[in-house]
């Protein structure tokens, strides 16, 4: 059994921002979901996230049924904040895993690495470490020559010859909670920042084994910008390792993005600058960019996206998007359809095989199928205060130039006349023409 606890209650002022630190977000998630995330194949009884710094954000951020939140009104460092749980877990007899809410990069694989290492040699407590070729701003971990821990010494503490031992404390730590629990209470605040350290029961509570991780870039913190950038690099590395191994084509990948979050399938093409976000899904046979952004939705296979916006909607298989198209608010697009140059979808339904090939708006919308959306047709769904319903039905041409003023329904089989306003349904099987006469007045530049 183990219980979680992220500690996450730090403002972060090198970050400069308003903003709490663990808030931050990295490859579309903030940093402390990202703690969060990483230990949930773990299978904790309880995860414990310690808050401070604009606790109400930080807990209205997470908004989990599973997430127990325990307040550090004054941060006076790790084992301060550790003591927090005293009242939480009374009577508690398993194991705590201490982890960083800015220290987002770590893999499962690494934290179950560390837990077995601690169940399977008894350990009273168990850290994660790791050599570095520049380990300053890390405390460093003196061990022997069975990963048994000495000595943990703060970098700020470290006398010159300690600061020569390149194995840092990584800051992540398994614990047996009874033999803490035992030593929390004790912990002073003798060192140079006046701060309970974490690291001080380390070395009191018994039988300590320290982990190397195999790479240190997992333990990276995040402290201001600059870190949150290499952070990136790192995880946009990782992603697109993952993806092209799999079988995606990534054309230049050093100018694509990939949230992690993104879900391909093989034979996926991703062209130049293009970016995928959020809960987005591509099948196989699709091909997107370049210069395209992808946020939230999900493309059928052998879908292309040209040059286009495509966020919180569904694309069917077959459908060709672009290039400098729009679609959002839930727009979905069923397939073998076209939504060409300069068209923009927003909430509205088309059917299989129905064309929006240019310069058209089409808003809270039902286009039934084998539609042909005409140049310039637009949907004028907005009266100055709601928003109202066009629905079109089957194989309906729409002329260019056309306005539809919602609320609005036209049958199946209708023909709109370029140039017209319709405001009143028509049924199917009809040409409507609503447009002013020509008036022709010959001479009228000599006479005027």
């Amino acid at each position: 059994m183990v219980v979680v606890a992220i500690l996450a209650a730090g403002r972060g002022t090198r970050m400069k921002s308003h903003l709490p630190k663990v808030l931050h977000s990295l490859g579309g998630r903030s940093l402390v979901e990202r703690v969060l995330d990483s230990v949930e194949p773990l299978g904790p009884s309880r995860r414990m996230v310690i808050v401070g710094y604009q606790a109400e954000e930080v807990k209205t951020a997470m908004q989990s049924p599973h997430v127990e939140f325990v307040e550090q009104t004054v941060q006076l460092g790790t084992g301060h904040a550790i003591q927090q749980l005293l009242p939480h877990l009374e009577g508690y007899s398993g194991d705590l895993l201490v982890l960083n809410g800015d220290v987002p990069l770590l893999r499962t694989q690494t934290l179950k690495q560390l837990l077995q290492t601690h169940q399977e040699n008894q350990n009273a407590a168990t850290i994660l470490t790791s050599h570095l070729p520049e380990p300053k701003g890390y405390g460093r971990v003196f061990c022997n020559d069975e990963h048994l821990v000495q000595q943990i010494v703060e970098e700020k503490d470290c006398t010159a010859a300690q600061r020569q031992n390149r194995r840092i404390n990584a800051g992540v730590y398994c614990f047996r909670w009874q033999d803490l629990a035992q030593v929390l209470p004790h912990l002073q605040a003798n060192n140079a920042q006046k701060e309970y350290y974490l690291t001080d029961a380390v070395t009191q509570v018994g039988k300590v084994m320290a982990v190397d991780v195999e790479d240190s870039q997992e333990i990276l913190g995040i402290n201001d910008r600059l870190q949150l950038a290499t952070a990136d690099e790192i995880l946009q590395r990782r992603v697109k390792e993952k993806w092209m191994t799999a079988g995606v084509t990534l054309i230049n990948p050093s100018s694509i993005t990939i949230d992690d979050t993104v879900e391909l399938q093989p034979d996926v093409i991703i062209e130049p600058q293009t970016h995928l976000r959020g809960k987005t899904t591509i099948q196989t046979g699709s091909r997107i960019g370049p210069g395209s952004l992808i946020e939230n939705s999900q493309l059928g296979e052998n879908v292309t996206v040209l040059y286009s916006v495509v966020a919180d909607s569904i694309v069917q298989t077959g459908t060709k998007i672009g290039p400098y198209a729009h679609l959002r608010g839930h727009a979905q697009v069923g397939a073998n359809c076209r939504v060409g140059n300069f068209v923009e979808l927003k909430n509205t339904q088309l059917g299989d095989r129905t064309n929006a090939a240019h310069l058209s708006y089409l808003g809270d919308s039902t286009v039934g199928k084998q539609v042909n959306i005409g140049a310039g047709t637009i949907t004028a769904n907005y009266d100055g205060v709601k928003k109202h319903h066009t629905k079109i039905g089957d194989r309906t041409k729409t002329g260019s130039n056309s306005v539809l003023v919602a609320p609005l329904t036209l049958g199946d089989d209708v023909y709109v006349a370029a140039g017209s306003t319709v405001t009143e349904d028509v049924p199917d099987n009809s040409l409507v023409i609503a447009r002013s006469r020509q008036v022709v007045k010959p001479d009228w530049q000599k006479k005027s």
